[in-house]
């Protein structure tokens, strides 16, 4: 995939010229899918960008984007287990977001022209081990332990994509609707984002933008939810799919 994105724009419709007609080798419920972005360089989140989420965490607005890292070998895909060990972390939380793919190399970009910066869009789950997250005093390592990124089942293109700042983002853990919002609501727009990440950093074609969560996570429930072993933790954005991961707890 990033190949393809690095071939620039006109290669993704070239390819699907190509394959227009043809019949489907192998039935798409059938497929063992793998990170739409399986080598991303760079995975970078927002924190904070969501109102309700804001008041849940008993947190002030942030003035600008809140930006952190997660490691690329957090990554996995559709069919992959969310895992962990027991003697890591109990208190493993659930996070739906809406994730930007970067079509091509981006800086110091205005937020008038951000958008001609994406390739695609996909759901992502921002799981985070609370304990770690909070015990650290930072984030990166509490959010970055391996398969604590799930991201898929499909990358749709931007052209496919007409607003996304009109996509609704949900949550559902074990048949239960546990998130659920709207990108209307950012409080930072994708756009000013990229635009934001850009002033300070280059972006390249690949890199992972992850645009923060509604509010209604495990952490601040009264008494607080975590994800435990056999738990089915499905994230769903409007037109992208519905990325699905059971969660297998280790000793």
């Amino acid at each position: 995939m990033r190949d393809l994105i690095l071939a620039g724009p006109g290669a993704a419709e070239a390819l699907e010229n190509r394959i227009a007609g043809s019949p489907p080798h192998l039935a798409l419920e059938d497929a063992d899918l793998a990170p739409p972005v399986p080598n991303p360089p760079n995975i970078v989140c927002v924190g904070r960008n969501y109102p309700l989420h804001v008041i849940e965490e008993d947190a002030s607005p942030p003035e600008s984007p809140l930006l952190f890292s997660k490691h690329t070998s957090a990554l996995c895909g559709p069919a992959d287990t969310i895992q962990w060990s027991r003697s890591l972390t109990d208190q493993v939380d659930f996070e739906a977001e809406l994730a930007v793919i970067i079509g091509e190399p981006t800086s110091d970009v205005a937020v008038g022209d951000a958008l001609a910066s994406v390739f695609g869009y996909m759901c992502a789950n921002d799981v985070s081990a609370r304990d770690i997250q909070f015990g650290d005093g930072q984030w990166w390592r509490g959010k970055s332990l391996r398969s604590f990124f799930p991201t898929g089942p499909v990358l749709v293109t931007s052209d496919e994509v007409a607003d996304p700042q009109d996509l609704e983002v949900r949550c559902v853990v074990n048949g239960i609707q546990m998130q659920v919002g709207h990108t209307s609501e950012m409080l930072f727009s994708v756009a000013e984002i990229i635009s934001h990440c850009s002033r300070a950093f280059t972006l390249f074609p690949g890199d992972i933008l992850s645009t923060g969560t509604p509010s209604g996570v495990g952490i601040f429930r009264e008494p607080p939810l975590f994800l435990g072993d056999g738990d089915v933790v499905e994230v769903e954005v409007s037109g992208l799919g519905c990325l699905r991961n059971v969660c297998r707890v280790t000793l």
